[in-house]
């Protein structure tokens, strides 16, 4: 069998036009790797043609307000991952003169560049024979080669990435790598594999041994945290309300949220009232205070579920420093906030 070969046949007749694959501009690369990062291809497409719109060039990138660049980034989630970004675009133009960097030691230096990332752009760009090596990967060459090694750990990504090498066609490593991870998006699918139209079905070792559910073999999931979030939506008589910045390296760090009371379980409105009056001064008779939602809207994260209510708060006092309801629209804020300011009738 040969694996290469077949591979890079089946890529031919089946890759999706995409506009990342029209160019080898590392920039751009660099974009959609980070973008995609976490992200199908359908969601991240609108945000990568919003990027390279807004942002033409890693000049334009670095001089951005980060709160442009987490605004235009709002919905996708990992918000690390735009933050590195922004890092990275400064670090390019300032250290570098605004010289993208040519190979997978220089690349892999920039924030938030792992070993995938690094290899992708190296071998798009520059054609360095390096491999990739993502969950795409794990999933193709586990199943084709009957590899039963833990994954997303230093031995199996080391055996992987080994394997990777060794296959890589050493002419055109650029269409081999984006040729197994199509392969492992499109036709060797997490669940329900099309294993009829496989071009490796008469030597796929988890086909013939029906172990295509059991591999790859994932270290078990970590315990997920359930949390409960209460939003303080303050509307003013002045048409203001009250935002504040996540500080800290937590989730949506540097991201614009309504006050937070975080509770042990599911909040009554006596508690929240007493919660409001101690972190906004305010005396029990000189506001309103009722529930938006009865039911917490569920926000799955990868390693905790936040159970949220949204408590609406109507005061008959001016907000000085508070924030105008016809620009809150202009914070960068989690996709939570976003879907509920897009929902409620400010």
């Amino acid at each position: 069998m040969n694996f290469t070969k077949k591979l890079i046949n089946w890529y031919t007749v089946n890759k999706r036009d995409l506009p990342w694959r029209n160019t080898i501009n590392p920039y751009f690369i660099w974009l959609s790797e980070i973008i995609l990062q976490q992200t199908q291809v359908t969601q991240g497409l609108p945000y990568y043609i919003a990027f390279t719109t807004t942002f033409p060039t890693v000049f334009d990138l670095a001089k951005a307000d980060e709160q442009e660049v987490l605004k235009l980034w709002q919905g996708l989630g990992y918000y690390s991952r735009a933050r590195n970004l922004h890092a990275s675009a400064k670090y390019i133009v300032t250290d570098l003169n605004g010289k993208f960097p040519n190979t997978f030691d220089e690349i892999i230096k920039l924030k938030g560049v792992g070993d995938y990332t690094a290899s992708a752009i190296a071998s798009i760009c520059f054609n360095e024979r390096t491999a990739v090596v993502d969950g795409n990967v794990y999933r193709a060459l586990s199943r084709v080669f009957g590899i039963e090694t833990l994954i997303n750990q230093p031995k199996g990504f080391k055996q992987f990435k080994q394997l990777a090498q060794e296959l890589i066609d050493p002419k055109q490593p650029a269409t081999f790598n984006q040729a197994i991870m199509e392969f492992g998006a499109r036709q060797c699918k997490p669940k329900s594999p099309d294993c009829n139209s496989c071009p490796f079905n008469n030597s796929c070792v988890a086909l013939q041994q029906n172990k295509i559910a059991q591999l790859p073999v994932k270290p078990k999931k970590t315990k997920v945290s359930k949390k409960h979030f209460n939003f303080i939506v303050v509307l003013s008589s002045d048409n203001k309300t009250v935002l504040e910045q996540r500080q800290g390296s937590g989730i949506w760090q540097n991201l614009y949220q309504f006050p937070l009371v975080e509770t042990n379980k599911e909040a009554s409105i006596l508690t929240i009232k007493k919660e409001v009056g101690t972190f906004l001064f305010l005396k029990a008779n000189t506001f309103k205070l009722s529930l938006y939602n009865e039911q917490p809207i569920i926000h799955k994260l990868s390693h905790q579920h936040l159970h949220t209510k949204f408590w609406v708060l109507t005061m008959d006092n001016s907000l000085p420093n508070g924030i105008e309801l016809d620009t809150i629209e202009n914070y960068p804020v989690p996709i939570l906030i976003g879907n509920f300011i897009e929902n409620f009738n400010f």
